[in-house]
This record gives C-alpha cells, structure tokens and sequence, in this order.
C-alpha cells in the first residue's frame, strides 16, 4: 500500500522547527516519526540530522542557485529544497526518486505552484554539482560550524580546532555500557562476537564496548533484559571517578535521561541514590531506564540551586553533577546544537553553573568526593569554571583530574572515542 504521506515535507517542517522556533530534534522527531512506517523513521531521521549536519554547505549552494531566498510563507520550501540537495550530495538514493518525492513535497507543503521551482533548481544543481561544491570548499561554509563557535575553538585550542570541526561533523560511534550485574566486559564481548556483532573495549572505562558497525538494540544481547545499555563512553568517565560504594548517600544533579543514575546503582547496587533533574518530563526517561534494569533511585523534580526545597537538610558521601551547558562536546550526535546554540548563551551558562556549584558544595559530607561534569569543549563551562571555584571554595582539593594551571581533564571528539566531555574531581578537606 502506498504511503498517504510525503516524507520530504514532514523533514522540511522538522527543520523548520528547528531553525525557526529553536526546538530541539530529539523534541521534534518523536512526534512526527508517530505518523510514518516504521522502515521511513530511520530515514526522516538521516534525512533531519545530516541536513543540520551540513546545513552551511547547502545554504551556500542554494544562494549560487537562486536570485532571491524563500521567506515568509515560502520558508519551508527552502528547507525542503535543502533536504533535496542533502540527498542528491551525502545519499545514495536514485537522482530520480529524489527529485520526484522532493518536488512532490511541494504539494504536502500545500505550494503546488512552485513544484517547478523546486525541480528546476535541483536539476539546476545535477549540471553544476561537481563545480558548485568545489567551490564550497574555498569558503567558510566548508567548516560547517557557526562561525562563533570556530572563533571560540580557534582561541581554545590553537593546535586542533580543524580536528575538532572534523570530528564534530562526523557520525557518531556508538558505544555500549556493559551491566557489570550480569556480565564482565569480555563475556559480553564474547557474546557480541557469537551474535555476529564486531566490537572493541575502551582503552580505560572499563565497562565501555564500541561498536565497529552500529546496530538497533534489538539486535543486542540480552537488552530488555538489562545487560547493556548504550550510552557514550566519555559520560561513563563520570562515574569512573565518582567511585561510588554501596551503603553511601550519593546525589545524581542534573540526571535526566538517567544513564549516569543507572551505572551508579549498576556499580554500587545497595548505594541509596537520589536522582534530581529541573525537568519533570525528562525524569520520565529516568524512570524507564531504572525500570529495564531493575533497579532503584529515588527520583525528584528539583533546581540545583535550590537544594533545601529537595533534600531537606540531607548530607551526600557523592555527589555527581552532570552541569547544564552547552554541549559543544555531543555535537555529532546532535548536529541542531550548532544551530540552537548562540554566542551570548556560553555566559548565560557559565553564570548558572556557578549558582548550581555554589548552592550545591555544603551539601558534601567532610572527605565527600564531588565530581563535577560537562559534555562542554569550552573553557569557560570547564577549566575556568573550576578555577574559579577553587578560589572561592578553600576547602575543595581537586584530585585524578588535572592540577592548579589545568583544572580538570578535557575529552575533546574523537572518531574511535568518546565525545567531548569535561570532569573535575573534588574533595571537601
């Protein structure tokens, strides 16, 4: 039965949303994946992500095709235009199928009229691709970042800003935490091995599994039933150095989706964990999550700057916050952050860490360990930021990460690692 749908303007109104309204893609997609088979929600889905992924390149090829931009009512027509040239330059789908679903998306977008448009551009495109993106390449649009967060990195990291702009734009490893409750590492190799599944273990956390080829997590041994859950291996370095142990009183700041609550119980099973995120929504996930491994947390809506309101007058032995920032660090896997992301917000962020750090450090027991974490590459969320709490707070001693001149250790991307991600581990003295 044929689809009653077009797929190329339900991806052109998800990056309307995006662009637009500044929603996010994993706040978009779920929504709009409920209308469409369940084999067109993996390329709604390619089709969202890689368009964000290269969104300069084909903003730069659309202005070389066209006298005037589509604005207004005629805006998500630009969008769908650049899902069609997302297809014709990083896809392998037929030039044909292309042209005629992306032409047809002019119908379900309700602008019948400009179906000769948008096929006489895209044709436009096939007799000048060759010339047009070789072009491109001499221009900023081939970094395909905003151009303040390349400033940023450019003054940030001197020697490897390129590196990083490439390994931003690349798609993401996916990496599996293995349940150390029913498995060690090398047996669930041994089973992703018999179930046909290529993997590698991670250099020094030790529960972390790359795999070579990313698969559903149907295909993964054993996933309902808890053995694995996936989850980047730069966030399982949180835990490494939080070091939890059963029988202590640990808060989990800032937890939502719940990956971080779970290996904390996974790693100390009789720990008593509260679980705090600003977001009820978000907390449902964490609810799920603790479920499919059958553990448990006490799980609370609450602002870290405003712990007295959750936690009465309760002291932690550990306290993990996982900070709000800006997650320069995930940009491969959420390609809409370099979009949603703006200059002014890396202060705005900074300022809030400070009041959660701050609010958040006299509910640490004596000789507590807090381990304060980011999925940030900026200084000012990271090394600056504890820096500066070193100096106001005299009884913190940093630890394992980093010293006085280089508060804190700093992931940046990597193809064969983890995301970019920042860890300070401090004592109260």
């Amino acid at each position: 039965m044929k689809n009653t749908y077009n797929l190329r303007s339900i991806a052109a109104k998800a990056i309307g949303q995006v662009l637009d309204q500044g929603q996010s893609l994993s706040t978009v997609l779920p929504g709009l994946q409920k209308s469409i088979s369940d084999k067109d929600r993996a390329l709604l889905q390619e089709l969202c992500f890689g368009t964000l992924r290269v969104l300069p390149q084909l903003e730069w090829c659309i202005k070389q095709l066209m006298a005037r931009p589509m604005t207004g009512k005629q805006r998500p027509l630009h969008y769908l235009l650049m899902i069609g040239l997302y297809q014709l330059i990083h896809t392998r789908i037929p030039a044909h199928a292309v042209l005629a679903e992306t032409v047809e998306g002019a119908v379900a977008l309700k602008r019948p009229q400009l179906k000769g448009l948008i096929n006489g551009v895209l044709r436009q495109f096939q007799r000048q691709q060759e010339e047009l993106l070789q072009r491109a390449v001499n221009t900023e649009s081939r970094y395909l970042h905003p151009g303040w967060l390349v400033t940023r990195l450019k003054k940030a990291y001197p020697q490897q800003w390129e590196e990083i702009l490439l390994a931003n734009n690349q798609r993401p490893p996916m990496w599996l935490r293995v349940n150390r409750m029913h498995h060690t590492r090398d047996e669930y190799l041994a089973l992703l091995e018999q179930a046909g599944i290529e993997a590698a273990p991670h250099a020094y956390y030790p529960d972390a599994v790359r795999l070579v080829v990313p698969c559903p997590v149907t295909a993964l041994p054993g996933f309902e039933e808890g053995w694995a859950t996936v989850q980047d291996a730069s966030a399982q370095g949180c835990v490494e150095f939080l070091d939890p142990q059963n029988g202590q009183q640990i808060l989990d700041l800032c937890a939502a989706p719940g990956g971080k609550t779970t290996h904390i119980l996974e790693v100390a099973p009789k720990a008593h964990v509260l679980a705090i995120d600003i977001d009820e929504q978000r907390l449902t996930r964490v609810n799920e999550n603790l479920q499919r491994l059958k553990l448990h947390a006490e799980v609370r809506v609450g602002d870290g700057r405003e712990p007295a309101t959750w936690a009465g007058d309760r002291m932690f032995d550990r306290i993990l916050l996982d900070a709000p920032c800006s997650a320069t660090g995930v940009i491969r896997r959420h390609p809409d952050i370099k979009w949603l992301r703006r200059d002014s917000d890396i202060a705005e962020l900074a300022a809030l860490q400070l009041e959660i750090l701050d609010a958040i450090w006299p509910r640490l027991k004596n000789g507590g360990v807090m381990v304060y974490a980011t999925c940030s590459i900026l200084p000012e969320e990271n090394s600056e930021q504890i820096s500066a709490f070193l100096a106001r707070h005299k009884d913190a001693q940093l630890v394992e990460t980093g010293d006085k001149n280089q508060p804190g250790k700093q992931n940046l991307p990597h193809a064969d690692d983890g995301d970019g991600f920042f860890y300070a581990k401090l004592i109260k003295c």
